[in-house]
Protein backbone atom coordinates (compact mmCIF):
# COMPACT_ATOMS: atom_id res chain seq x y z
CA UNK A 1 0.00 0.00 0.00
CA UNK A 2 1.59 3.24 -1.10
CA UNK A 3 1.86 6.03 1.44
CA UNK A 4 2.81 9.65 1.07
CA UNK A 5 6.19 10.73 2.36
CA UNK A 6 6.60 11.71 6.05
CA UNK A 7 7.35 15.27 4.98
CA UNK A 8 4.01 15.48 3.18
CA UNK A 9 2.22 14.03 6.21
CA UNK A 10 3.75 16.57 8.55
CA UNK A 11 2.72 19.40 6.22
CA UNK A 12 -0.90 18.23 6.50
CA UNK A 13 -1.76 18.11 10.21
CA UNK A 14 -5.42 17.27 9.52
CA UNK A 15 -4.84 14.36 7.15
CA UNK A 16 -6.07 11.65 9.51
CA UNK A 17 -2.83 10.47 11.13
CA UNK A 18 -3.52 8.69 14.42
CA UNK A 19 -1.26 7.73 17.35
CA UNK A 20 -0.43 4.18 18.34
CA UNK A 21 -2.91 4.17 21.24
CA UNK A 22 -5.78 4.91 18.87
CA UNK A 23 -4.60 2.22 16.46
CA UNK A 24 -4.58 -0.29 19.31
CA UNK A 25 -8.14 0.68 20.20
CA UNK A 26 -9.33 0.37 16.60
CA UNK A 27 -7.62 -2.94 15.79
CA UNK A 28 -7.34 -4.72 19.14
CA UNK A 29 -3.56 -5.08 18.67
CA UNK A 30 -1.56 -3.72 21.58
CA UNK A 31 1.27 -1.25 21.08
CA UNK A 32 3.99 -3.76 22.04
CA UNK A 33 2.87 -6.09 19.25
CA UNK A 34 2.58 -3.26 16.73
CA UNK A 35 6.16 -2.21 17.46
CA UNK A 36 7.35 -5.82 17.14
CA UNK A 37 5.64 -6.16 13.74
CA UNK A 38 7.45 -3.01 12.64
CA UNK A 39 10.90 -3.87 14.00
CA UNK A 40 11.08 -7.62 13.45
CA UNK A 41 8.95 -8.12 10.35
CA UNK A 42 8.79 -4.71 8.66
CA UNK A 43 5.05 -5.14 8.29
CA UNK A 44 4.13 -1.55 9.03
CA UNK A 45 6.02 1.68 8.46
CA UNK A 46 4.42 4.42 10.54
CA UNK A 47 5.27 8.08 10.18
CA UNK A 48 7.58 9.41 12.90
CA UNK A 49 7.18 12.84 14.46
CA UNK A 50 10.30 14.90 15.20
CA UNK A 51 10.15 13.51 18.76
CA UNK A 52 9.95 9.92 17.48
CA UNK A 53 6.27 9.25 18.15
CA UNK A 54 4.58 6.83 15.74
CA UNK A 55 1.62 8.02 13.64
CA UNK A 56 -0.47 5.77 11.41
CA UNK A 57 -2.58 6.34 8.30
CA UNK A 58 -5.93 4.72 7.62
CA UNK A 59 -4.12 2.54 5.07
CA UNK A 60 -1.88 1.31 7.91
CA UNK A 61 -4.95 0.48 9.98
CA UNK A 62 -6.48 -1.46 7.08
CA UNK A 63 -3.21 -3.38 6.70
CA UNK A 64 -3.11 -4.18 10.41
CA UNK A 65 -6.67 -5.49 10.25
CA UNK A 66 -5.70 -7.68 7.28
CA UNK A 67 -2.83 -9.09 9.33
CA UNK A 68 -5.17 -9.78 12.26
CA UNK A 69 -7.61 -11.59 9.97
CA UNK A 70 -4.84 -13.81 8.61
CA UNK A 71 -3.59 -14.58 12.12
CA UNK A 72 -7.14 -15.45 13.18
CA UNK A 73 -7.13 -18.04 10.39
CA UNK A 74 -4.18 -19.79 12.02
CA UNK A 75 -1.33 -18.37 9.98
CA UNK A 76 2.02 -17.54 11.55
CA UNK A 77 3.41 -14.03 11.41
CA UNK A 78 6.05 -15.34 8.97
CA UNK A 79 3.34 -16.65 6.63
CA UNK A 80 1.56 -13.31 6.82
CA UNK A 81 4.76 -11.61 5.73
CA UNK A 82 4.92 -13.94 2.69
CA UNK A 83 1.27 -13.36 1.80
CA UNK A 84 1.72 -9.60 1.87
CA UNK A 85 4.97 -9.76 -0.10
CA UNK A 86 3.51 -12.00 -2.79
CA UNK A 87 0.22 -10.15 -3.06
CA UNK A 88 -1.83 -13.29 -2.49
CA UNK A 89 -5.41 -12.99 -1.30
CA UNK A 90 -6.64 -14.25 2.04
CA UNK A 91 -8.07 -17.39 0.47
CA UNK A 92 -4.87 -18.33 -1.35
CA UNK A 93 -2.09 -18.55 1.26
CA UNK A 94 0.29 -21.47 0.94
CA UNK A 95 0.51 -23.10 4.36
CA UNK A 96 3.89 -24.03 5.78
CA UNK A 97 4.53 -27.74 6.25
CA UNK A 98 3.16 -28.97 9.55
CA UNK A 99 6.64 -29.54 11.07
CA UNK A 100 7.33 -25.82 10.54
CA UNK A 101 4.05 -24.67 12.09
CA UNK A 102 5.21 -22.26 14.81
CA UNK A 103 2.17 -22.97 16.97
CA UNK A 104 2.93 -26.70 17.06
CA UNK A 105 6.56 -25.93 17.81
CA UNK A 106 5.69 -23.49 20.59
CA UNK A 107 3.07 -25.90 21.93
CA UNK A 108 5.70 -28.61 22.30
CA UNK A 109 8.19 -26.20 23.87
CA UNK A 110 5.50 -25.04 26.30
CA UNK A 111 4.61 -28.62 27.23
CA UNK A 112 8.27 -29.47 27.83
CA UNK A 113 8.65 -26.45 30.13
CA UNK A 114 5.53 -27.42 32.07
CA UNK A 115 6.51 -31.06 32.52
CA UNK A 116 9.94 -29.89 33.73
CA UNK A 117 8.29 -27.27 35.98
CA UNK A 118 10.63 -24.68 34.45
CA UNK A 119 8.95 -21.33 35.03
CA UNK A 120 11.77 -19.34 33.43
CA UNK A 121 11.48 -21.09 30.07
CA UNK A 122 7.69 -21.09 30.32
CA UNK A 123 7.75 -17.33 30.84
CA UNK A 124 10.09 -16.73 27.89
CA UNK A 125 7.88 -18.73 25.49
CA UNK A 126 4.69 -17.04 26.64
CA UNK A 127 6.10 -13.50 26.60
CA UNK A 128 7.64 -14.00 23.14
CA UNK A 129 4.27 -15.15 21.77
CA UNK A 130 2.52 -12.12 23.30
CA UNK A 131 5.07 -9.78 21.75
CA UNK A 132 4.21 -11.01 18.25
CA UNK A 133 0.49 -11.83 18.38
CA UNK A 134 -2.66 -10.27 19.85
CA UNK A 135 -3.56 -11.90 23.14
CA UNK A 136 -6.74 -13.48 21.76
CA UNK A 137 -4.69 -15.22 19.03
CA UNK A 138 -2.19 -16.51 21.62
CA UNK A 139 -5.11 -17.68 23.74
CA UNK A 140 -6.86 -19.50 20.87
CA UNK A 141 -3.76 -21.04 19.30
CA UNK A 142 -1.54 -21.75 22.30
CA UNK A 143 -2.98 -21.26 25.79
CA UNK A 144 -6.37 -22.98 25.47
CA UNK A 145 -4.99 -25.98 23.51
CA UNK A 146 -2.35 -26.43 26.23
CA UNK A 147 -4.95 -26.33 29.01
CA UNK A 148 -6.95 -28.97 27.14
CA UNK A 149 -3.91 -31.17 26.61
CA UNK A 150 -2.94 -31.00 30.26
CA UNK A 151 -6.46 -32.05 31.21
CA UNK A 152 -6.33 -34.93 28.74
CA UNK A 153 -2.89 -36.01 29.97
CA UNK A 154 -4.18 -36.12 33.54
CA UNK A 155 -7.34 -38.01 32.56
CA UNK A 156 -5.27 -40.60 30.64
CA UNK A 157 -2.76 -41.06 33.44
CA UNK A 158 0.09 -39.61 31.37
CA UNK A 159 0.40 -36.30 33.17
CA UNK A 160 -0.33 -35.10 36.67
CA UNK A 161 -2.51 -32.68 38.58
CA UNK A 162 0.69 -30.91 39.56
CA UNK A 163 1.41 -30.05 35.91
CA UNK A 164 -2.06 -28.60 35.40
CA UNK A 165 -1.88 -26.61 38.63
CA UNK A 166 1.61 -25.33 37.79
CA UNK A 167 0.44 -23.92 34.45
CA UNK A 168 -2.84 -22.59 35.86
CA UNK A 169 -1.09 -20.70 38.67
CA UNK A 170 1.44 -19.33 36.18
CA UNK A 171 -1.39 -18.09 33.97
CA UNK A 172 -3.36 -16.57 36.84
CA UNK A 173 -0.31 -14.61 37.96
CA UNK A 174 0.60 -13.49 34.46
CA UNK A 175 -2.91 -12.65 33.37
CA UNK A 176 -3.74 -10.88 36.63
CA UNK A 177 -0.66 -8.67 36.42
CA UNK A 178 -1.26 -7.93 32.75
CA UNK A 179 -4.94 -7.24 33.39
CA UNK A 180 -4.22 -4.61 36.04
CA UNK A 181 -1.54 -3.01 33.87
CA UNK A 182 -3.71 -2.80 30.74
CA UNK A 183 -6.96 -1.82 32.45
CA UNK A 184 -5.89 1.80 32.74
CA UNK A 185 -7.14 4.35 30.23
CA UNK A 186 -9.59 2.05 28.47
CA UNK A 187 -12.48 4.04 27.01
CA UNK A 188 -14.95 1.51 25.64
CA UNK A 189 -18.11 0.12 27.24
CA UNK A 190 -17.68 -1.60 30.60
CA UNK A 191 -18.22 -5.35 30.74
CA UNK A 192 -19.05 -7.09 33.99
CA UNK A 193 -17.26 -10.45 33.86
CA UNK A 194 -17.56 -13.37 36.25
CA UNK A 195 -17.60 -17.16 36.51
CA UNK A 196 -20.91 -18.93 36.87
CA UNK A 197 -21.93 -20.33 40.27
CA UNK A 198 -19.91 -23.45 41.00
CA UNK A 199 -17.18 -22.53 38.52
CA UNK A 200 -13.90 -22.38 40.44
CA UNK A 201 -11.53 -22.13 37.48
CA UNK A 202 -10.98 -18.47 36.63
CA UNK A 203 -8.34 -18.77 33.90
CA UNK A 204 -10.98 -18.75 31.16
CA UNK A 205 -12.61 -15.50 32.32
CA UNK A 206 -9.16 -13.94 32.83
CA UNK A 207 -8.22 -14.81 29.25
CA UNK A 208 -11.45 -13.24 28.02
CA UNK A 209 -10.95 -10.12 30.16
CA UNK A 210 -7.45 -9.61 28.81
CA UNK A 211 -8.65 -9.94 25.21
CA UNK A 212 -11.50 -7.50 25.92
CA UNK A 213 -9.00 -4.93 27.19
CA UNK A 214 -7.09 -5.28 23.94
CA UNK A 215 -10.37 -4.37 22.19
CA UNK A 216 -10.55 -1.22 24.37
CA UNK A 217 -13.37 -2.45 26.58
CA UNK A 218 -13.34 -1.55 30.25
CA UNK A 219 -13.66 -4.69 32.35
CA UNK A 220 -14.99 -5.25 35.85
CA UNK A 221 -13.74 -8.68 36.91
CA UNK A 222 -15.42 -10.55 39.77
CA UNK A 223 -13.73 -13.96 39.43
CA UNK A 224 -14.89 -17.49 40.31
CA UNK A 225 -18.14 -18.87 41.74
CA UNK A 226 -20.18 -15.65 41.54
CA UNK A 227 -23.81 -15.62 42.80
CA UNK A 228 -25.89 -14.37 39.89
CA UNK A 229 -28.46 -12.75 42.17
CA UNK A 230 -25.87 -10.14 43.18
CA UNK A 231 -25.10 -9.00 39.64
CA UNK A 232 -28.05 -6.63 39.00
CA UNK A 233 -26.86 -4.35 41.80
CA UNK A 234 -23.34 -4.35 40.38
CA UNK A 235 -24.66 -3.54 36.90
CA UNK A 236 -26.54 -0.53 38.24
CA UNK A 237 -23.79 0.85 40.47
CA UNK A 238 -20.94 0.41 37.98
CA UNK A 239 -22.87 1.31 34.78
CA UNK A 240 -22.01 -1.89 32.93
CA UNK A 241 -23.04 -2.25 29.29
CA UNK A 242 -23.20 -6.06 29.41
CA UNK A 243 -22.55 -9.10 31.57
CA UNK A 244 -20.16 -11.82 30.39
CA UNK A 245 -20.22 -15.13 32.29
CA UNK A 246 -17.93 -18.11 31.91
CA UNK A 247 -18.50 -21.78 32.65
CA UNK A 248 -16.73 -25.05 31.92
CA UNK A 249 -18.12 -28.48 31.10
CA UNK A 250 -18.25 -29.28 34.81
CA UNK A 251 -21.19 -26.89 35.31
CA UNK A 252 -24.63 -28.53 35.46
CA UNK A 253 -27.26 -26.45 33.65
CA UNK A 254 -29.99 -27.71 35.99
CA UNK A 255 -28.18 -26.05 38.88
CA UNK A 256 -27.98 -22.60 37.28
CA UNK A 257 -30.82 -22.42 34.73
CA UNK A 258 -33.43 -20.73 36.95
CA UNK A 259 -30.95 -18.24 38.43
CA UNK A 260 -29.57 -17.38 35.00
CA UNK A 261 -33.06 -16.90 33.55
CA UNK A 262 -33.96 -14.62 36.46
CA UNK A 263 -30.83 -12.56 35.86
CA UNK A 264 -31.64 -12.16 32.16
CA UNK A 265 -35.16 -10.98 33.04
CA UNK A 266 -33.95 -8.57 35.72
CA UNK A 267 -31.15 -6.64 34.05
CA UNK A 268 -31.59 -4.27 31.12
CA UNK A 269 -28.27 -5.22 29.53
CA UNK A 270 -27.28 -8.26 27.43
CA UNK A 271 -26.10 -11.34 29.31
CA UNK A 272 -23.46 -13.37 27.45
CA UNK A 273 -22.22 -16.84 28.39
CA UNK A 274 -19.03 -18.40 27.08
CA UNK A 275 -16.62 -21.19 27.88
CA UNK A 276 -16.68 -24.91 27.23
CA UNK A 277 -20.12 -25.16 28.86
CA UNK A 278 -21.56 -23.89 25.58
CA UNK A 279 -20.49 -27.06 23.76
CA UNK A 280 -23.21 -29.19 25.34
CA UNK A 281 -25.67 -26.62 26.69
CA UNK A 282 -26.08 -24.00 23.95
CA UNK A 283 -29.84 -24.55 23.57
CA UNK A 284 -30.48 -24.52 27.31
CA UNK A 285 -28.44 -21.34 27.70
CA UNK A 286 -30.31 -19.61 24.89
CA UNK A 287 -33.62 -20.64 26.49
CA UNK A 288 -32.72 -18.62 29.59
CA UNK A 289 -32.36 -15.47 27.51
CA UNK A 290 -28.56 -15.49 27.55
CA UNK A 291 -26.50 -14.97 24.39
CA UNK A 292 -24.11 -17.85 23.72
CA UNK A 293 -20.58 -16.78 22.81
CA UNK A 294 -18.09 -18.57 20.58
CA UNK A 295 -15.11 -20.17 22.32
CA UNK A 296 -12.94 -18.27 19.84
CA UNK A 297 -12.23 -15.00 21.65
CA UNK A 298 -12.00 -12.90 18.49
CA UNK A 299 -15.39 -14.18 17.31
CA UNK A 300 -16.87 -13.72 20.78
CA UNK A 301 -15.72 -10.12 21.00
CA UNK A 302 -17.14 -9.40 17.55
CA UNK A 303 -20.47 -10.87 18.75
CA UNK A 304 -20.41 -8.47 21.69
CA UNK A 305 -19.46 -5.56 19.42
CA UNK A 306 -22.43 -6.27 17.17
CA UNK A 307 -24.87 -6.70 20.04
CA UNK A 308 -23.77 -3.42 21.61
CA UNK A 309 -23.82 -1.63 18.23
CA UNK A 310 -20.19 -0.72 18.74
CA UNK A 311 -18.53 0.74 15.65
Amino acid sequence: MAKASPALHHSLPDDGLVPIRTVSSLTGVNSVTLRAWERRYDLIKPVRTPKGHRLYTMADIDLIQQVVDLLDNGMSIGQVRQVLDNGRSRSEPEPEPIPEDPWLRDHQRLLNAITQFDESVLNDIYQDALSLYPVDVVTTRLTVPMLRELGTRWANGVGSIAEEHFFSVFLRNKLGTRFHHLSRNRRGPRLLTACLPGEQHEVGILLFALAALDWDYRVLLLGPNTPLAELPTVVTRASNAAIVLSGSVTIEMAAIADELAQLCRTVAVPVFVGGSLTRHAAEELSATGAIVLSEDLSVALRQIDVTLNRH
